[in-house]
């Protein structure tokens, strides 16, 4: 090679390295524009903004503030303003973890067609927020707002925009009740229960829950009526069907005469933490064609398979109506008397048991005490029992059925019970034979409940038991 084509090949060579090196030095130059910031890049007070709007997903939505918060799209939308308040506050003191700045190209950010475009107007600014990608290094949000800027967010807006219009709407709300002082049903039911925790109709003292019945005063199971009143507590007011409900809808939604409306009045908390009294109503709506298939089958709604019952519910005169599960349209239907009774024949604490009086095929027997609470101890013929087995028996006398029938087959066993109680000394129970399979409890004169004939066996043979073994 002559020396001309050596120079010539040298120049090139030389000519290739000052390209590399200038491309370099761009590069060195280009990072450098990236910077570390974790400063505020973004600061718009909540309470100045007049309109939002985004689009994500193929879904637009819009609104505006006229004194309160409205949904561009329909007026009577009723809008959670707390929820667009927490939205708004993203971008309050919004923060970025890194800055990249002079963007030349925003396609490498996702930002050239935004994941999400966000649209902020106060009364003298606008802003437009778009939502890129994510960074594969950082997993971090690529976000623009048109300053020639990009920015990783410390947080991600995605976060709270990823939402649909039900999360926006302002669901009428179960107030938050400590005690319920009265429940009253109405429909399909027709009653009324008190909270009376100082009565003396029971024998009892965790009885606090009554009913009327014929003018006296009926203790109903404690545990039953908060189970119940649990249902109400908890219950999920978010599956809307419809936020405007026209008289038709009520109509079409077995609303417009319910089955069943609960009337709740209660005692709580206001916001000083000073104590309140108020009441809600509940209107609990089967749909006509799920009472049609139930009438046809000639079974409780309750009894329907699970796809074949369809409820709402209404919280007083609110336009939402909310559509309910089979498991909650069964919990609230469940508002019998008799749901709430006490299924124990006897429910009496043992320990205030003071004396039994048992007639067992025509004999007398009387099992006495002496001491008193968790000492008493139970004599028979003057000698001390051991009454477990009675105690299981008695306690096992369950209803499986209420019932107001007179006794007229043969009395199997009754007892008088004596208790440790001013207001209720004694209560008398007799179980006579009604069939095969179950036997009349009668109590202080009163048919109260079919109860397992096997049970009342049961109490027989610990009866028998104590009695010929002493």
């Amino acid at each position: 090679m002559n020396r001309a084509k050596r120079i010539a090949v040298l120049l090139g060579v030389l000519l290739v390295l000052c390209a590399a090196a200038v491309a370099v030095l761009r590069m060195e130059e280009h990072q450098e524009q990236i910077k570390t910031s974790g400063e505020v890049v973004l600061q718009i007070d909540p309470d100045a903004v007049q309109s939002l709007s985004w689009d994500y997903n193929g879904q637009t939505f819009s609104f505006h503030r006229d004194g309160a918060w409205s949904y561009d799209s329909d007026a009577a939308f009723p809008v959670d303003e707390q929820k667009i308040t927490s939205l708004l506050t993203r971008f309050e003191q919004f923060g970025a973890v890194f800055t990249i700045s002079d963007v030349q190209d925003y396609a490498q950010y996702g930002l050239s067609d935004p994941l999400c475009t966000i649209s902020i107007g106060t009364s003298d600014t606008s802003y437009e927020i778009s939502l890129g990608d994510y960074s594969s290094m950082d997993s971090l949000r690529y976000v623009s707002f048109g300053d020639g800027n990009v920015y990783l967010a410390a947080k991600d807006p995605l976060d709270e925009f990823d939402l649909s219009l039900r999360d926006l709407i302002l669901n009428d709300q179960i107030p938050d009740f400590d005690q319920v002082t009265s429940l009253t049903f109405s429909g399909a039911e027709n009653y009324s229960i008190f909270y009376e925790p100082d009565s003396t109709a029971s024998y009892s003292a965790d009885d606090v829950y009554f009913t009327e019945q014929e003018d006296a005063l009926l203790p109903l199971d404690s545990t039953l009526v908060e189970t119940y009143l649990s249902y109400l507590r908890y219950l999920d007011l978010t599956d809307y069907v419809s936020y405007n409900t026209s008289q038709q809808e009520l109509q079409q939604r077995g609303l417009e005469q319910p089955e069943l409306t609960l009337t709740v009045e209660y005692t709580g908390q206001d916001e000083q933490g000073e104590e309140a009294s108020g009441s809600f109503v509940l209107h609990l709506g089967i749909d006509p064609q799920t009472l049609s298939q139930a009438e046809e089958q000639g079974v409780a709604v309750g009894e329907l398979e699970d796809g074949d019952i369809v409820s709402y519910v209404r919280v007083g005169d609110s336009d939402i109506v909310y559509q309910l599960t089979p498991d909650v349209c069964r919990s609230l239907l469940e508002a019998s008397c008799d749901n709430f009774r006490h299924r124990q024949v006897l429910w009496a604490d043992w320990e205030d048991v003071t004396q039994l009086d048992i007639l067992l095929e025509g004999e007398q027997y009387t099992i006495s005490s002496q001491g008193s609470g968790e000492d008493r101890t139970y004599l028979y013929d003057g000698q001390e029992l051991d009454t477990a087995a009675l105690q299981d028996a008695l306690a096992a006398l369950r209803a499986d059925e209420f019932v107001d029938t007179a006794p007229s087959d043969t009395l199997e066993i009754s007892l008088t019970v004596s208790l440790d109680n001013e207001q209720f000394p004694t209560v008398s129970l007799a179980f006579y034979r009604y069939d095969g399979t179950h036997c009349l409890a009668v109590v202080d004169g009163e048919p109260v409940s079919l109860v397992p004939r096997s049970d009342t066996v049961d109490l027989t043979e610990a009866v028998r038991a104590l009695v010929w073994s002493s």
